[in-house]
């Protein structure tokens, strides 16, 4: 819970996270993905804690900048294989130090942010080099929920989910 306290930036990959991971391509060859709507609110309501979210993925796909525009997701690195580029300019942008980031992966290519941040996270059908170094492996898996535990852990451990939760009690 202390890692996820010092969170500023939570950083997402996409396949295999934010999806299940499953490509789909359609008559025209385009692959199509299926989000999570839990996953996309919990971001929203991270974003509004206070908490920055970014998308690192090492696809190109004009879907997740559809949905990362959606979520108000200001920072989208995609179509960079080697995923520690893309790190080193999101914390350019932000100012922020590795340390104040999570990272949340489920493969190999997700190793090097993985072991860089403060706060590492795999889902439970993510890769076991992956979920082994990892400090917490969510309970639901990518594309079903992974995406929204790790926010509302992080509200709690920052002590901003009680409000961000109020407006929809009153």
């Amino acid at each position: 819970m202390a890692r996820a306290a010092a969170v500023k930036v939570m950083i997402f990959d996409v396949d295999g996270v934010l999806t299940d991971g499953s490509l789909t391509y359609n008559a025209d060859g385009e692959a199509t993905k299926t989000f999570n709507v839990l996953d996309g609110l919990g971001i929203q309501m991270l974003q509004k804690s206070g908490v920055a979210t970014a998308i690192i993925s090492a696809r190109n796909s004009p879907i997740v900048v559809r949905r990362a525009a959606d979520l108000g997701i200001a920072h989208v690195h995609q179509g960079i294989h080697d995923k520690r580029i893309a790190f080193a300019r999101l914390l350019e942008a932000t100012g922020v130090t590795a340390e104040q980031c999570g990272y949340i992966g489920d493969d190999v290519i997700d190793l090097p942010l993985l072991l860089r941040v403060g706060f590492a996270v795999a889902v439970p059908s993510g890769h076991a080099e992956v979920q082994h170094r990892a400090h917490y492996v969510t309970r639901a898996g990518g594309g079903r929920g992974a995406a929204r535990e790790v926010c509302d852990l992080l509200m709690r451990a920052q002590g901003t989910y009680d409000l961000a939760l109020a407006q929809y009690f009153a």
